[in-house]
């Protein structure tokens, strides 16, 4: 019998992967119908969700997230982010039933297999900060996030619908932009990248158009700090892995939530 082949990174990432779910399991169809009924229940208002139970370790903190990851996929920037940023809670959205029971079920296994020797209220876990709901975000976003509560809002990889008469489902529209921007507190930051340079010219122009947004470059987020999340946002989903594996062009957009002019 081959020997199987041990960790090159140690006993606890061996255990990891020992654990963790596999995608084979959780596949599916790459989009959804984000205008078809979905047995999905939502919170009336923020306020009557019930984040403790997404964030265990912050219950009775008050905390609510402050990235959002739309369409989060199979959660690949999620899980990038949450250890540069423990104290910053982060939530998924994704429609699809097997992708976000995957990310779900992946979550759960980095808790358990990350748990630190000795912890405390004041030091959570690894992996504490971040969760996943089901959810259409096209429809139902100000039911998650209170008003101005977000500071970074991502768009990645998201269904090109290339079909004209199917632009009316593409995830940045003039009335999408307004509830972002409502979520959004003034100065936080919309991520977008796509492959599909149609798309880029899309988001980018409807954003421009928005009233509420300012267009900020990379190096502007890089000497800001932001450096750690635009590499995740290049590098860390199965999309973005699959476009530097096929050698394609990756269009990053970013704008900031500005307040608004008053006379």
């Amino acid at each position: 019998m081959p020997k199987r082949k041990r960790n090159a990174d140690g006993p606890r990432a061996q255990e990891q992967n020992d654990v963790l779910p596999q995608k084979r399991h959780y596949r599916q169809r790459a989009h959804a119908n984000p205008f078809s009924d979905h047995a999905l229940s939502y919170p009336p208002s923020p306020e009557q969700f019930d984040w403790d139970a997404h964030y265990p370790a912050f219950a009775g903190s008050g905390k609510t997230p402050e990235f959002a990851d739309v369409g989060c996929g199979f959660g690949g920037l999620l899980i990038a982010l949450a250890p540069l940023f423990p104290s910053t809670l982060m939530l998924g959205m994704e429609i699809r039933v097997q992708v976000s029971q995957y990310v779900h079920d992946r979550i759960v296994a980095l808790r358990s297999t990350s748990a630190p020797a000795d912890p405390s209220p004041d030091t959570p876990g690894p992996y504490q900060n971040v969760s996943i709901v089901r959810a259409n975000s096209m429809k139902f976003m100000p039911n998650y996030f209170p008003k101005h509560s977000l500071s970074a809002l991502f768009f990645l990889f998201p269904d090109p619908h290339f079909k004209a008469r199917k632009h009316k489902a593409r995830i940045i529209s003039p009335t999408l932009l307004a509830e972002y921007a409502y979520i959004l507190k003034p100065g936080g930051i919309v991520y977008t990248i796509t492959d599909v340079k149609d798309l880029h010219d899309w988001m980018r122009t409807h954003l421009e158009q928005f009233p509420l947004f300012e267009p900020v470059s990379e190096q502007e987020l890089r000497d800001e700090g932001k450096g750690p999340i635009v590499d995740a946002v290049y590098t860390s989903t199965e999309e973005g892995k699959k476009v530097e594996r096929n050698k394609g062009d990756k269009w990053l957009a970013c704008f900031r939530r500005i307040e608004a002019k008053r006379d």
